[in-house]
């Protein structure tokens, strides 16, 4: 199994783009500006969406998907995500306000697009692959996701803040090869961070002494221009661990 890094930012600008990552061709978690990318065959390639939750910068490619590859497919994309996370893209995305409900398109019968709602904690498995929603602690209903193939388990965590279930999921994955975490804020802007739910450095390192499992960790959703220091003040706060910043266009295989 193969996750490519289409987008890991933050934010934009310079080349940068907001979260989205490929498993193998077909998959897609989250679909930020890193969904830009893709070339239109890509795109086609695309059956399933897994999303974390439903902020703008983790899911504005999803309509855009939709309305480049709707015509010249013969089934519809499928999104997976929370209950509450579908009642909010239903709410304010797919609302023939601010984008079609395509749903509906071209007919409820056969729409370009469905749903389906997934339970915390509930296994999804799609050819071999599974998914599962951990739980974490951000400021509209959210998860982690763990992606688990034949070569062991791969965890991102969506935004977040500390979580002590979120921790005590982590440490319930004996396999965990690698932990995609964020840490959206520099320690001076900790007020921010915990206003909004994010990590910043020292929020991350006592996060990182709760965990008995020892994945690789890669660090993610850093905001543009703070990266270097960021990753400055991180390295400082937890010395024992090895932490690197995910890359856009990296590849990690399971």
């Amino acid at each position: 199994m193969k996750l490519t890094i289409l987008g890991c930012s933050g934010g934009i600008g310079s080349g940068r783009h907001t979260t989205c990552f490929k498993v193998d061709d077909d998959i897609l978690i989250d679909a930020g500006t890193g969904i830009t990318t893709l070339s239109l065959e890509q795109l086609l390639a695309i059956d399933h969406v897994v999303v974390t939750h439903a902020h703008l910068d983790h899911v504005l490619g999803l309509p855009l998907l939709l309305d480049a590859v709707g015509e010249k497919r013969t089934t519809p994309i499928i999104v997976h995500a929370l209950p509450e996370v579908i009642k909010s893209l239903s709410d304010h995305m797919f609302n023939w306000h601010l984008w079609p409900d395509f749903r509906e398109i071209p007919s409820a019968e056969a729409p370009w697009l469905r749903f389906d709602p997934l339970q915390m904690s509930e296994r999804l498995t799609l050819d071999g692959r599974s998914f599962t929603p951990l739980p974490v602690n951000h400021v509209v209903p959210a998860c982690g996701i763990q992606i688990s193939g034949a070569g062991g388990s791969l965890v991102f965590s969506g935004d977040t803040t500390s979580s002590e279930a979120f921790v005590e999921a982590l440490n319930a994955i004996p396999n965990l090869r690698h932990l995609i975490i964020e840490t959206s804020f520099e320690n001076a802007l900790a007020d921010i961070a915990q206003a909004s739910k994010h990590h910043w450095p020292d929020s991350l390192a006592e996060f990182l002494q709760e965990l008995r499992v020892r994945p690789t960790v890669w660090i993610t959703h850093l905001k543009p221009g703070n990266e270097a220091a960021i990753m400055d003040e991180l390295q400082a706060a937890a010395p024992d661990w090895t932490l690197t910043a995910l890359q856009q266009g990296q590849v990690i295989t399971l």
